[in-house]
C-alpha cells in the first residue's frame, strides 16, 4: 500500500497534487487518468533544474505517486495508476534518439511533444469507441446499464443520433451515480427507468444485455469496476445475457487478481480512506470496497479503442501497451 511518507519529492513534482485538485474540480467530466497525464505534462515542462534523462523520470514517477494518492479522487486510483505508467512508458519510447541527443533541454522538448500527442490521442478515445460499439445496438434494444461511465454514455449518445430506439435500465447505486446517468441519458431522448441494485434479478429477463464501464482492466481480461458490477455479471450468465464492457486501452493495468481478495487496496479505497486508515485491520473495517473485481469469464466483449476483444485477448493487447 503506497504510502505519503514513503514518497520522496522533487521540487517540480511537489505541486502536482495541488494542480490536479484545481484540474479535476474545473473539469468534473474529466477522466481523472487522463487529468493525471496532464497533470505529468506540466510537471516535465516546469522541471529545468534537472541534468540528467534518468532524474527527470524520477521526478515524473515521484509526481505519479503523489497523484495516485490525490485525496480529490472519490474512486481508487486504478485508472490514474494504468494512465500514468502508460505515459511514461510512451514519452520514453524514443530511447535511442533520447540517449543520442546532446542538448538535455532538446530531450525534455523531444518528450512534451510526445506527452502532446498521447494526451491529443486520449481525448479522442471515447468517441472512437462510441462509433464502434453503437453498431452492436439495434434498434429497440433493451439494455441494463451499471454506473454513470462517461464511455458508455458516449456509446448511447451515438446510438441516439444514429436514431435508435434504446431503452435503458440504470441501477440507483450507493453513490447517486444511477440518478446522474439518468439525467444524461433523458438529455440524449433516450427511454430510461431507474431501478434498485438489488432488482438487477428481477430485471434482468426483460434486457438483451448488460452494460458497464470500467476503472481498470487486468491481464487475464477481467475488469475492475464499481461495486455490484461483478453481481449483476453473475445474473447476466444465468440468464444467458451479454456481458458488455465500454472502455478505453489506458485503463489496462499491469495486475493480475485472481479473487476479490486479491485486488490491492489502491484498486479498492480511494486516497483519503487510505491515508486515513493506521493499519491494514483498519482500513478493511472504515469503509466498504468502492469496486469489485468482474473475472473473464463472465464478459463476452470488450468495446476498446484498439477494437472490439474477447478477455483473452487482453493479455496481448497488454504486452503491446507495456513492453
Amino acid at each position: 500500500m503506497l504510502e505519503a511518507k514513503n514518497i520522496q519529492r522533487h521540487p517540480s513534482s511537489e505541486d502536482a497534487g495541488v494542480e490536479f485538485s484545481k484540474l479535476m474540480k474545473s473539469q468534473p467530466e474529466l477522466s481523472p487518468a487522463i487529468g493525471a497525464i496532464q497533470v505529468l505534462n506540466q510537471v516535465l515542462k516546469q522541471s529545468t533544474g534537472v541534468e540528467t534523462l534518468q532524474e527527470l523520470i524520477d521526478v515524473l514517477k515521484t509526481a505519479s505517486n503523489i497523484l495516485k494518492l490525490s485525496e480529490s479522487l472519490d474512486s481508487p486510483a486504478t485508472s490514474v495508476i494504468s494512465g500514468c505508467e502508460l505515459y511514461l512508458r510512451f514519452i520514453t519510447l524514443a530511447h535511442s534518439a533520447l540517449e543520442t541527443t546532446q542538448d538535455f533541454n532538446m530531450v525534455r522538448e523531444l518528450m512534451l511533444q510526445r506527452g502532446e500527442v498521447f494526451i491529443k490521442k486520449l481525448l479522442s478515445l471515447r468517441g472512437k469507441i462510441g462509433h464502434l460499439a453503437s453498431s452492436h445496438f439495434t434498434d429497440g434494444s433493451v439494455i441494463l446499464v451499471h454506473g454513470c461511465s462517461n464511455t458508455v454514455l458516449q456509446t448511447l449518445a451515438k446510438t441516439a443520433e444514429e436514431n435508435k430506439r434504446i431503452h435503458a435500465y440504470v441501477t440507483e447505486g450507493n453513490d447517486g451515480e444511477g440518478r446522474k446517468m439518468i439525467k444524461k441519458l433523458t438529455a440524449l431522448n433516450l427511454d430510461t427507468t431507474l431501478i434498485p441494485d438489488a432488482a438487477i434479478g428481477a430485471y434482468m429477463d426483460r434486457v438483451d444485455c448488460v452494460v458497464v464501464g470500467a476503472q481498470g482492466v487486468v491481464e487475464s481480461g477481467g475488469i475492475i469496476n464499481k461495486i455490484g458490477t461483478y453481481t449483476m455479471s453473475l445474473c447476466a450468465r444465468a440468464l444467458n445475457k451479454p456481458f458488455y464492457v465500454i472502455c478505453e486501452s489506458f485503463k489496462f493495468v499491469r495486475s493480475y487478481p485472481l479473487n476479490q481478495r486479491d485486488l490491492p487496496n489502491e484498486f479498492k479505497f480511494n486516497a483519503r480512506t487510505i491515508l486515513a486508515a493506521k493499519d491494514e485491520r483498519a482500513l478493511l473495517e472504515s469503509d466498504l470496497p468502492k469496486v469489485d473485481f468482474t473475472p473473464p469469464h463472465f464478459i463476452t466483449l470488450l468495446f476498446t479503442d484498439l477494437g472490439i476483444l474477447t478477455p483473452s485477448a487482453v493479455s496481448d493487447e497488454l504486452i503491446k501497451l507495456y513492453l
